[in-house]
């Protein structure tokens, strides 16, 4: 049984059997009050039909000389695979069986439980601390022959909803005057908790083509409120870049095929490769933290390579000419 003791975390990694993938193991590295480390190794069963259950463990890892910081995720240590590597000052992707709001047969083996809450905890603190923080500063517009010199905001409140009123028609010096007086009269909308627990995954895939200040908008929450319903999911960062990556390069491949349409056989191969990348962002777009393949990142650097060329070819050209 778990009991609390004083310490604090320091790494946790996870393993997953690779011949069963129900038999999961741990090794909890604890900074103690005196200074001093202490390893602990556990076992469990993660059951498809019925709840976890924590087994007696023998030091497996720990009888190998398991290096803790030298671990990453994916890595493989005899016949097992390490799918969580944490090492204190780092952040790190919490797969979705090791994520308690999408898995929750993890309360009841508090053993671990508790030390990935404490991991969720403060991936989410350091992914908000590299958030630029709130500035004031002051802008002066003249109107009429007179200085206004009014203070406002530089950046908005990304935990609110985004401001909705336009300010096309607006001139300057009337925009720096309501965001000043006008915002402080009025209070900023922020979305209702109800509504943001009601947010699923499925609700998110549906704006993975849209920057995420957009998505926001749609969702009628903030940024910071939306990139922590991530962390929540097991995406680590909003997906759009990629997607849109990969819309670009099947565009480039499109233009290809129309260009090579009496060569059968570069025809037939633009076609599945067009093909591969359709496939993948089918795959980002259902599991948003899959990385983009490495023959997928190689032809994008080709082809940015090949505009790179293009360009300079081009301004040598126009440099002759002149």
């Amino acid at each position: 049984m778990y009991s609390p003791q004083t310490h604090s975390l320091k790494a946790l990694l996870v393993f997953e059997n690779t011949i069963n993938k129900e038999l999961i193991r741990s090794l909890h590295v604890y900074r103690l009050e005196d200074g001093k480390e202490s390893e602990e190794e556990k076992e469990f069963v993660f059951k498809r039909d019925g709840s976890y259950v924590e087994m007696v463990a023998t030091p497996l890892l720990r009888l190998q000389t398991c290096r803790v910081l030298e671990l990453f995720q994916g890595q493989v240590f005899g016949l097992w695979v390490c799918i969580l590597a944490f090492h204190l000052g780092h952040l790190v992707h919490i797969p979705p069986i090791l994520s308690i709001s999408r898995n929750p047969k993890l309360k009841s083996i508090p053993a671990l439980a508790i030390d990935l809450q404490i991991i969720f905890k403060l991936s989410c603190r350091k992914t908000e601390d590299k958030e630029p923080p709130q500035s004031s500063s002051e802008e002066v517009c003249e109107g009429n022959g007179e200085n206004y010199y009014q203070a406002r905001n530089s950046l908005p409140d990304l935990n609110c909803l985004p401001y909705s009123h336009s300010t096309s028609e607006l001139t300057g010096c009337q925009q720096i005057q309501r965001s000043a007086v006008g915002m402080k009269d009025k209070k900023k909308k922020r979305a209702a908790t109800e509504d943001i627990d009601r947010i699923a995954l499925e609700d998110l895939v549906k704006y993975f083509g849209l920057p995420i200040v957009e998505a926001s908008r749609n969702l009628r929450v903030g940024v910071t409120v939306l990139k922590r319903k991530c962390r929540e999911f097991g995406i680590p960062r909003w997906p759009h870049r990629k997607i849109k990556s990969l819309d670009s390069l099947i565009q480039n491949l499109q233009e290809e095929a129309e260009r090579q349409e009496e060569d059968k056989a570069a025809v037939m191969a633009v076609a599945k490769r067009q093909r591969m990348l359709e496939k993948e962002k089918e795959s980002i777009e259902k599991e948003p933290f899959t990385e983009l393949q490495s023959e997928t990142k190689k032809f994008r650097q080709d082809i940015f390579k090949r505009r790179h060329r293009a360009r300079a070819l081009k301004t040598q050209q126009d440099l002759s000419i002149t």
